[in-house]
């Protein structure tokens, strides 16, 4: 191995973690009732119009209109007229989201097991470049990672072989030569297999930790 790939949000940055405190906070300061079903829900349409924006569909601003619009009704909220008034809105949850945001324990320790091997280190994520790469300072991860790779700008989104291939490429390392790590089995493990990259699949519900998963190669 010359190099490892590793997923963003959910494998080195805990996206669920912050956008359910997110979420629990802003309702809270809408005068709603912050529950497990309501964040559930929150969750459920992000995932179903997220997918929107990465088929092209939808802006980066527009799925998060999309997103808002669908939610504030589950809370009694009016739904803002405007587009600039929506974007207004949705700034509630990201000013929470942003606050909040946390690397996992295991994510640095990772990174510099890798680097102690002398790997190349680059990050492979379906999202907006500039937020996934504030992401990355903010949790501080940055200074240990050589390329960072979005859908945006590589204008592919996993599953699609291009996306892993352009980042081994960005990381000047064949894709034999390189390890795939995230919680994702179909985008970060099959999908990378499927383009000629090692990748094991972070289970954190069954124990898995990311140096252990490094260990393994």
């Amino acid at each position: 191995m010359k190099a490892v790939i590793f997923d963003l949000d959910n494998t080195l940055f805990d996206h669920t973690l912050s956008a359910t405190y997110a979420v629990r906070s802003w309702v809270t300061d809408l005068g709603g009732t912050p529950t497990d079903e309501l964040v559930a829900q929150w969750f459920g349409i992000e995932d179903r119009v997220y997918g929107r924006w990465l088929s092209g569909e939808l802006t980066h601003q527009g799925q998060r209109r999309v997103r808002l619009r669908e939610f504030l009704p589950l809370i009694g909220q009016p739904v803002p007229t405007a587009d600039a008034d929506q974007d207004e809105a949705f700034t509630g949850y990201l000013r929470h989201y942003q606050g909040s945001w946390t690397a996992y324990p295991d994510a640095r320790p990772a990174l510099e097991v890798a680097r102690g091997n002398g790997w190349r280190i680059g990050v492979l994520t379906n999202g907006n470049t500039v937020q996934q790469n504030a992401k990355l300072a903010a949790i501080g991860l940055a200074d240990l990672i050589d390329v960072v790779c979005t859908s945006e700008a590589l204008g592919f989104s996993k599953p699609a072989p291009e996306a892993y291939l352009r980042t081994c490429e960005a990381l000047g390392v064949e894709p034999s030569e390189v390890l795939m790590i995230g919680d994702n089995l179909d985008l970060d493990v099959l999908a990378a297999q499927a383009a000629g990259l090692a990748a094991r699949h972070l289970d954190r519900t069954v124990g898995h930790t990311l140096p252990d998963l490094l260990e393994l190669m």
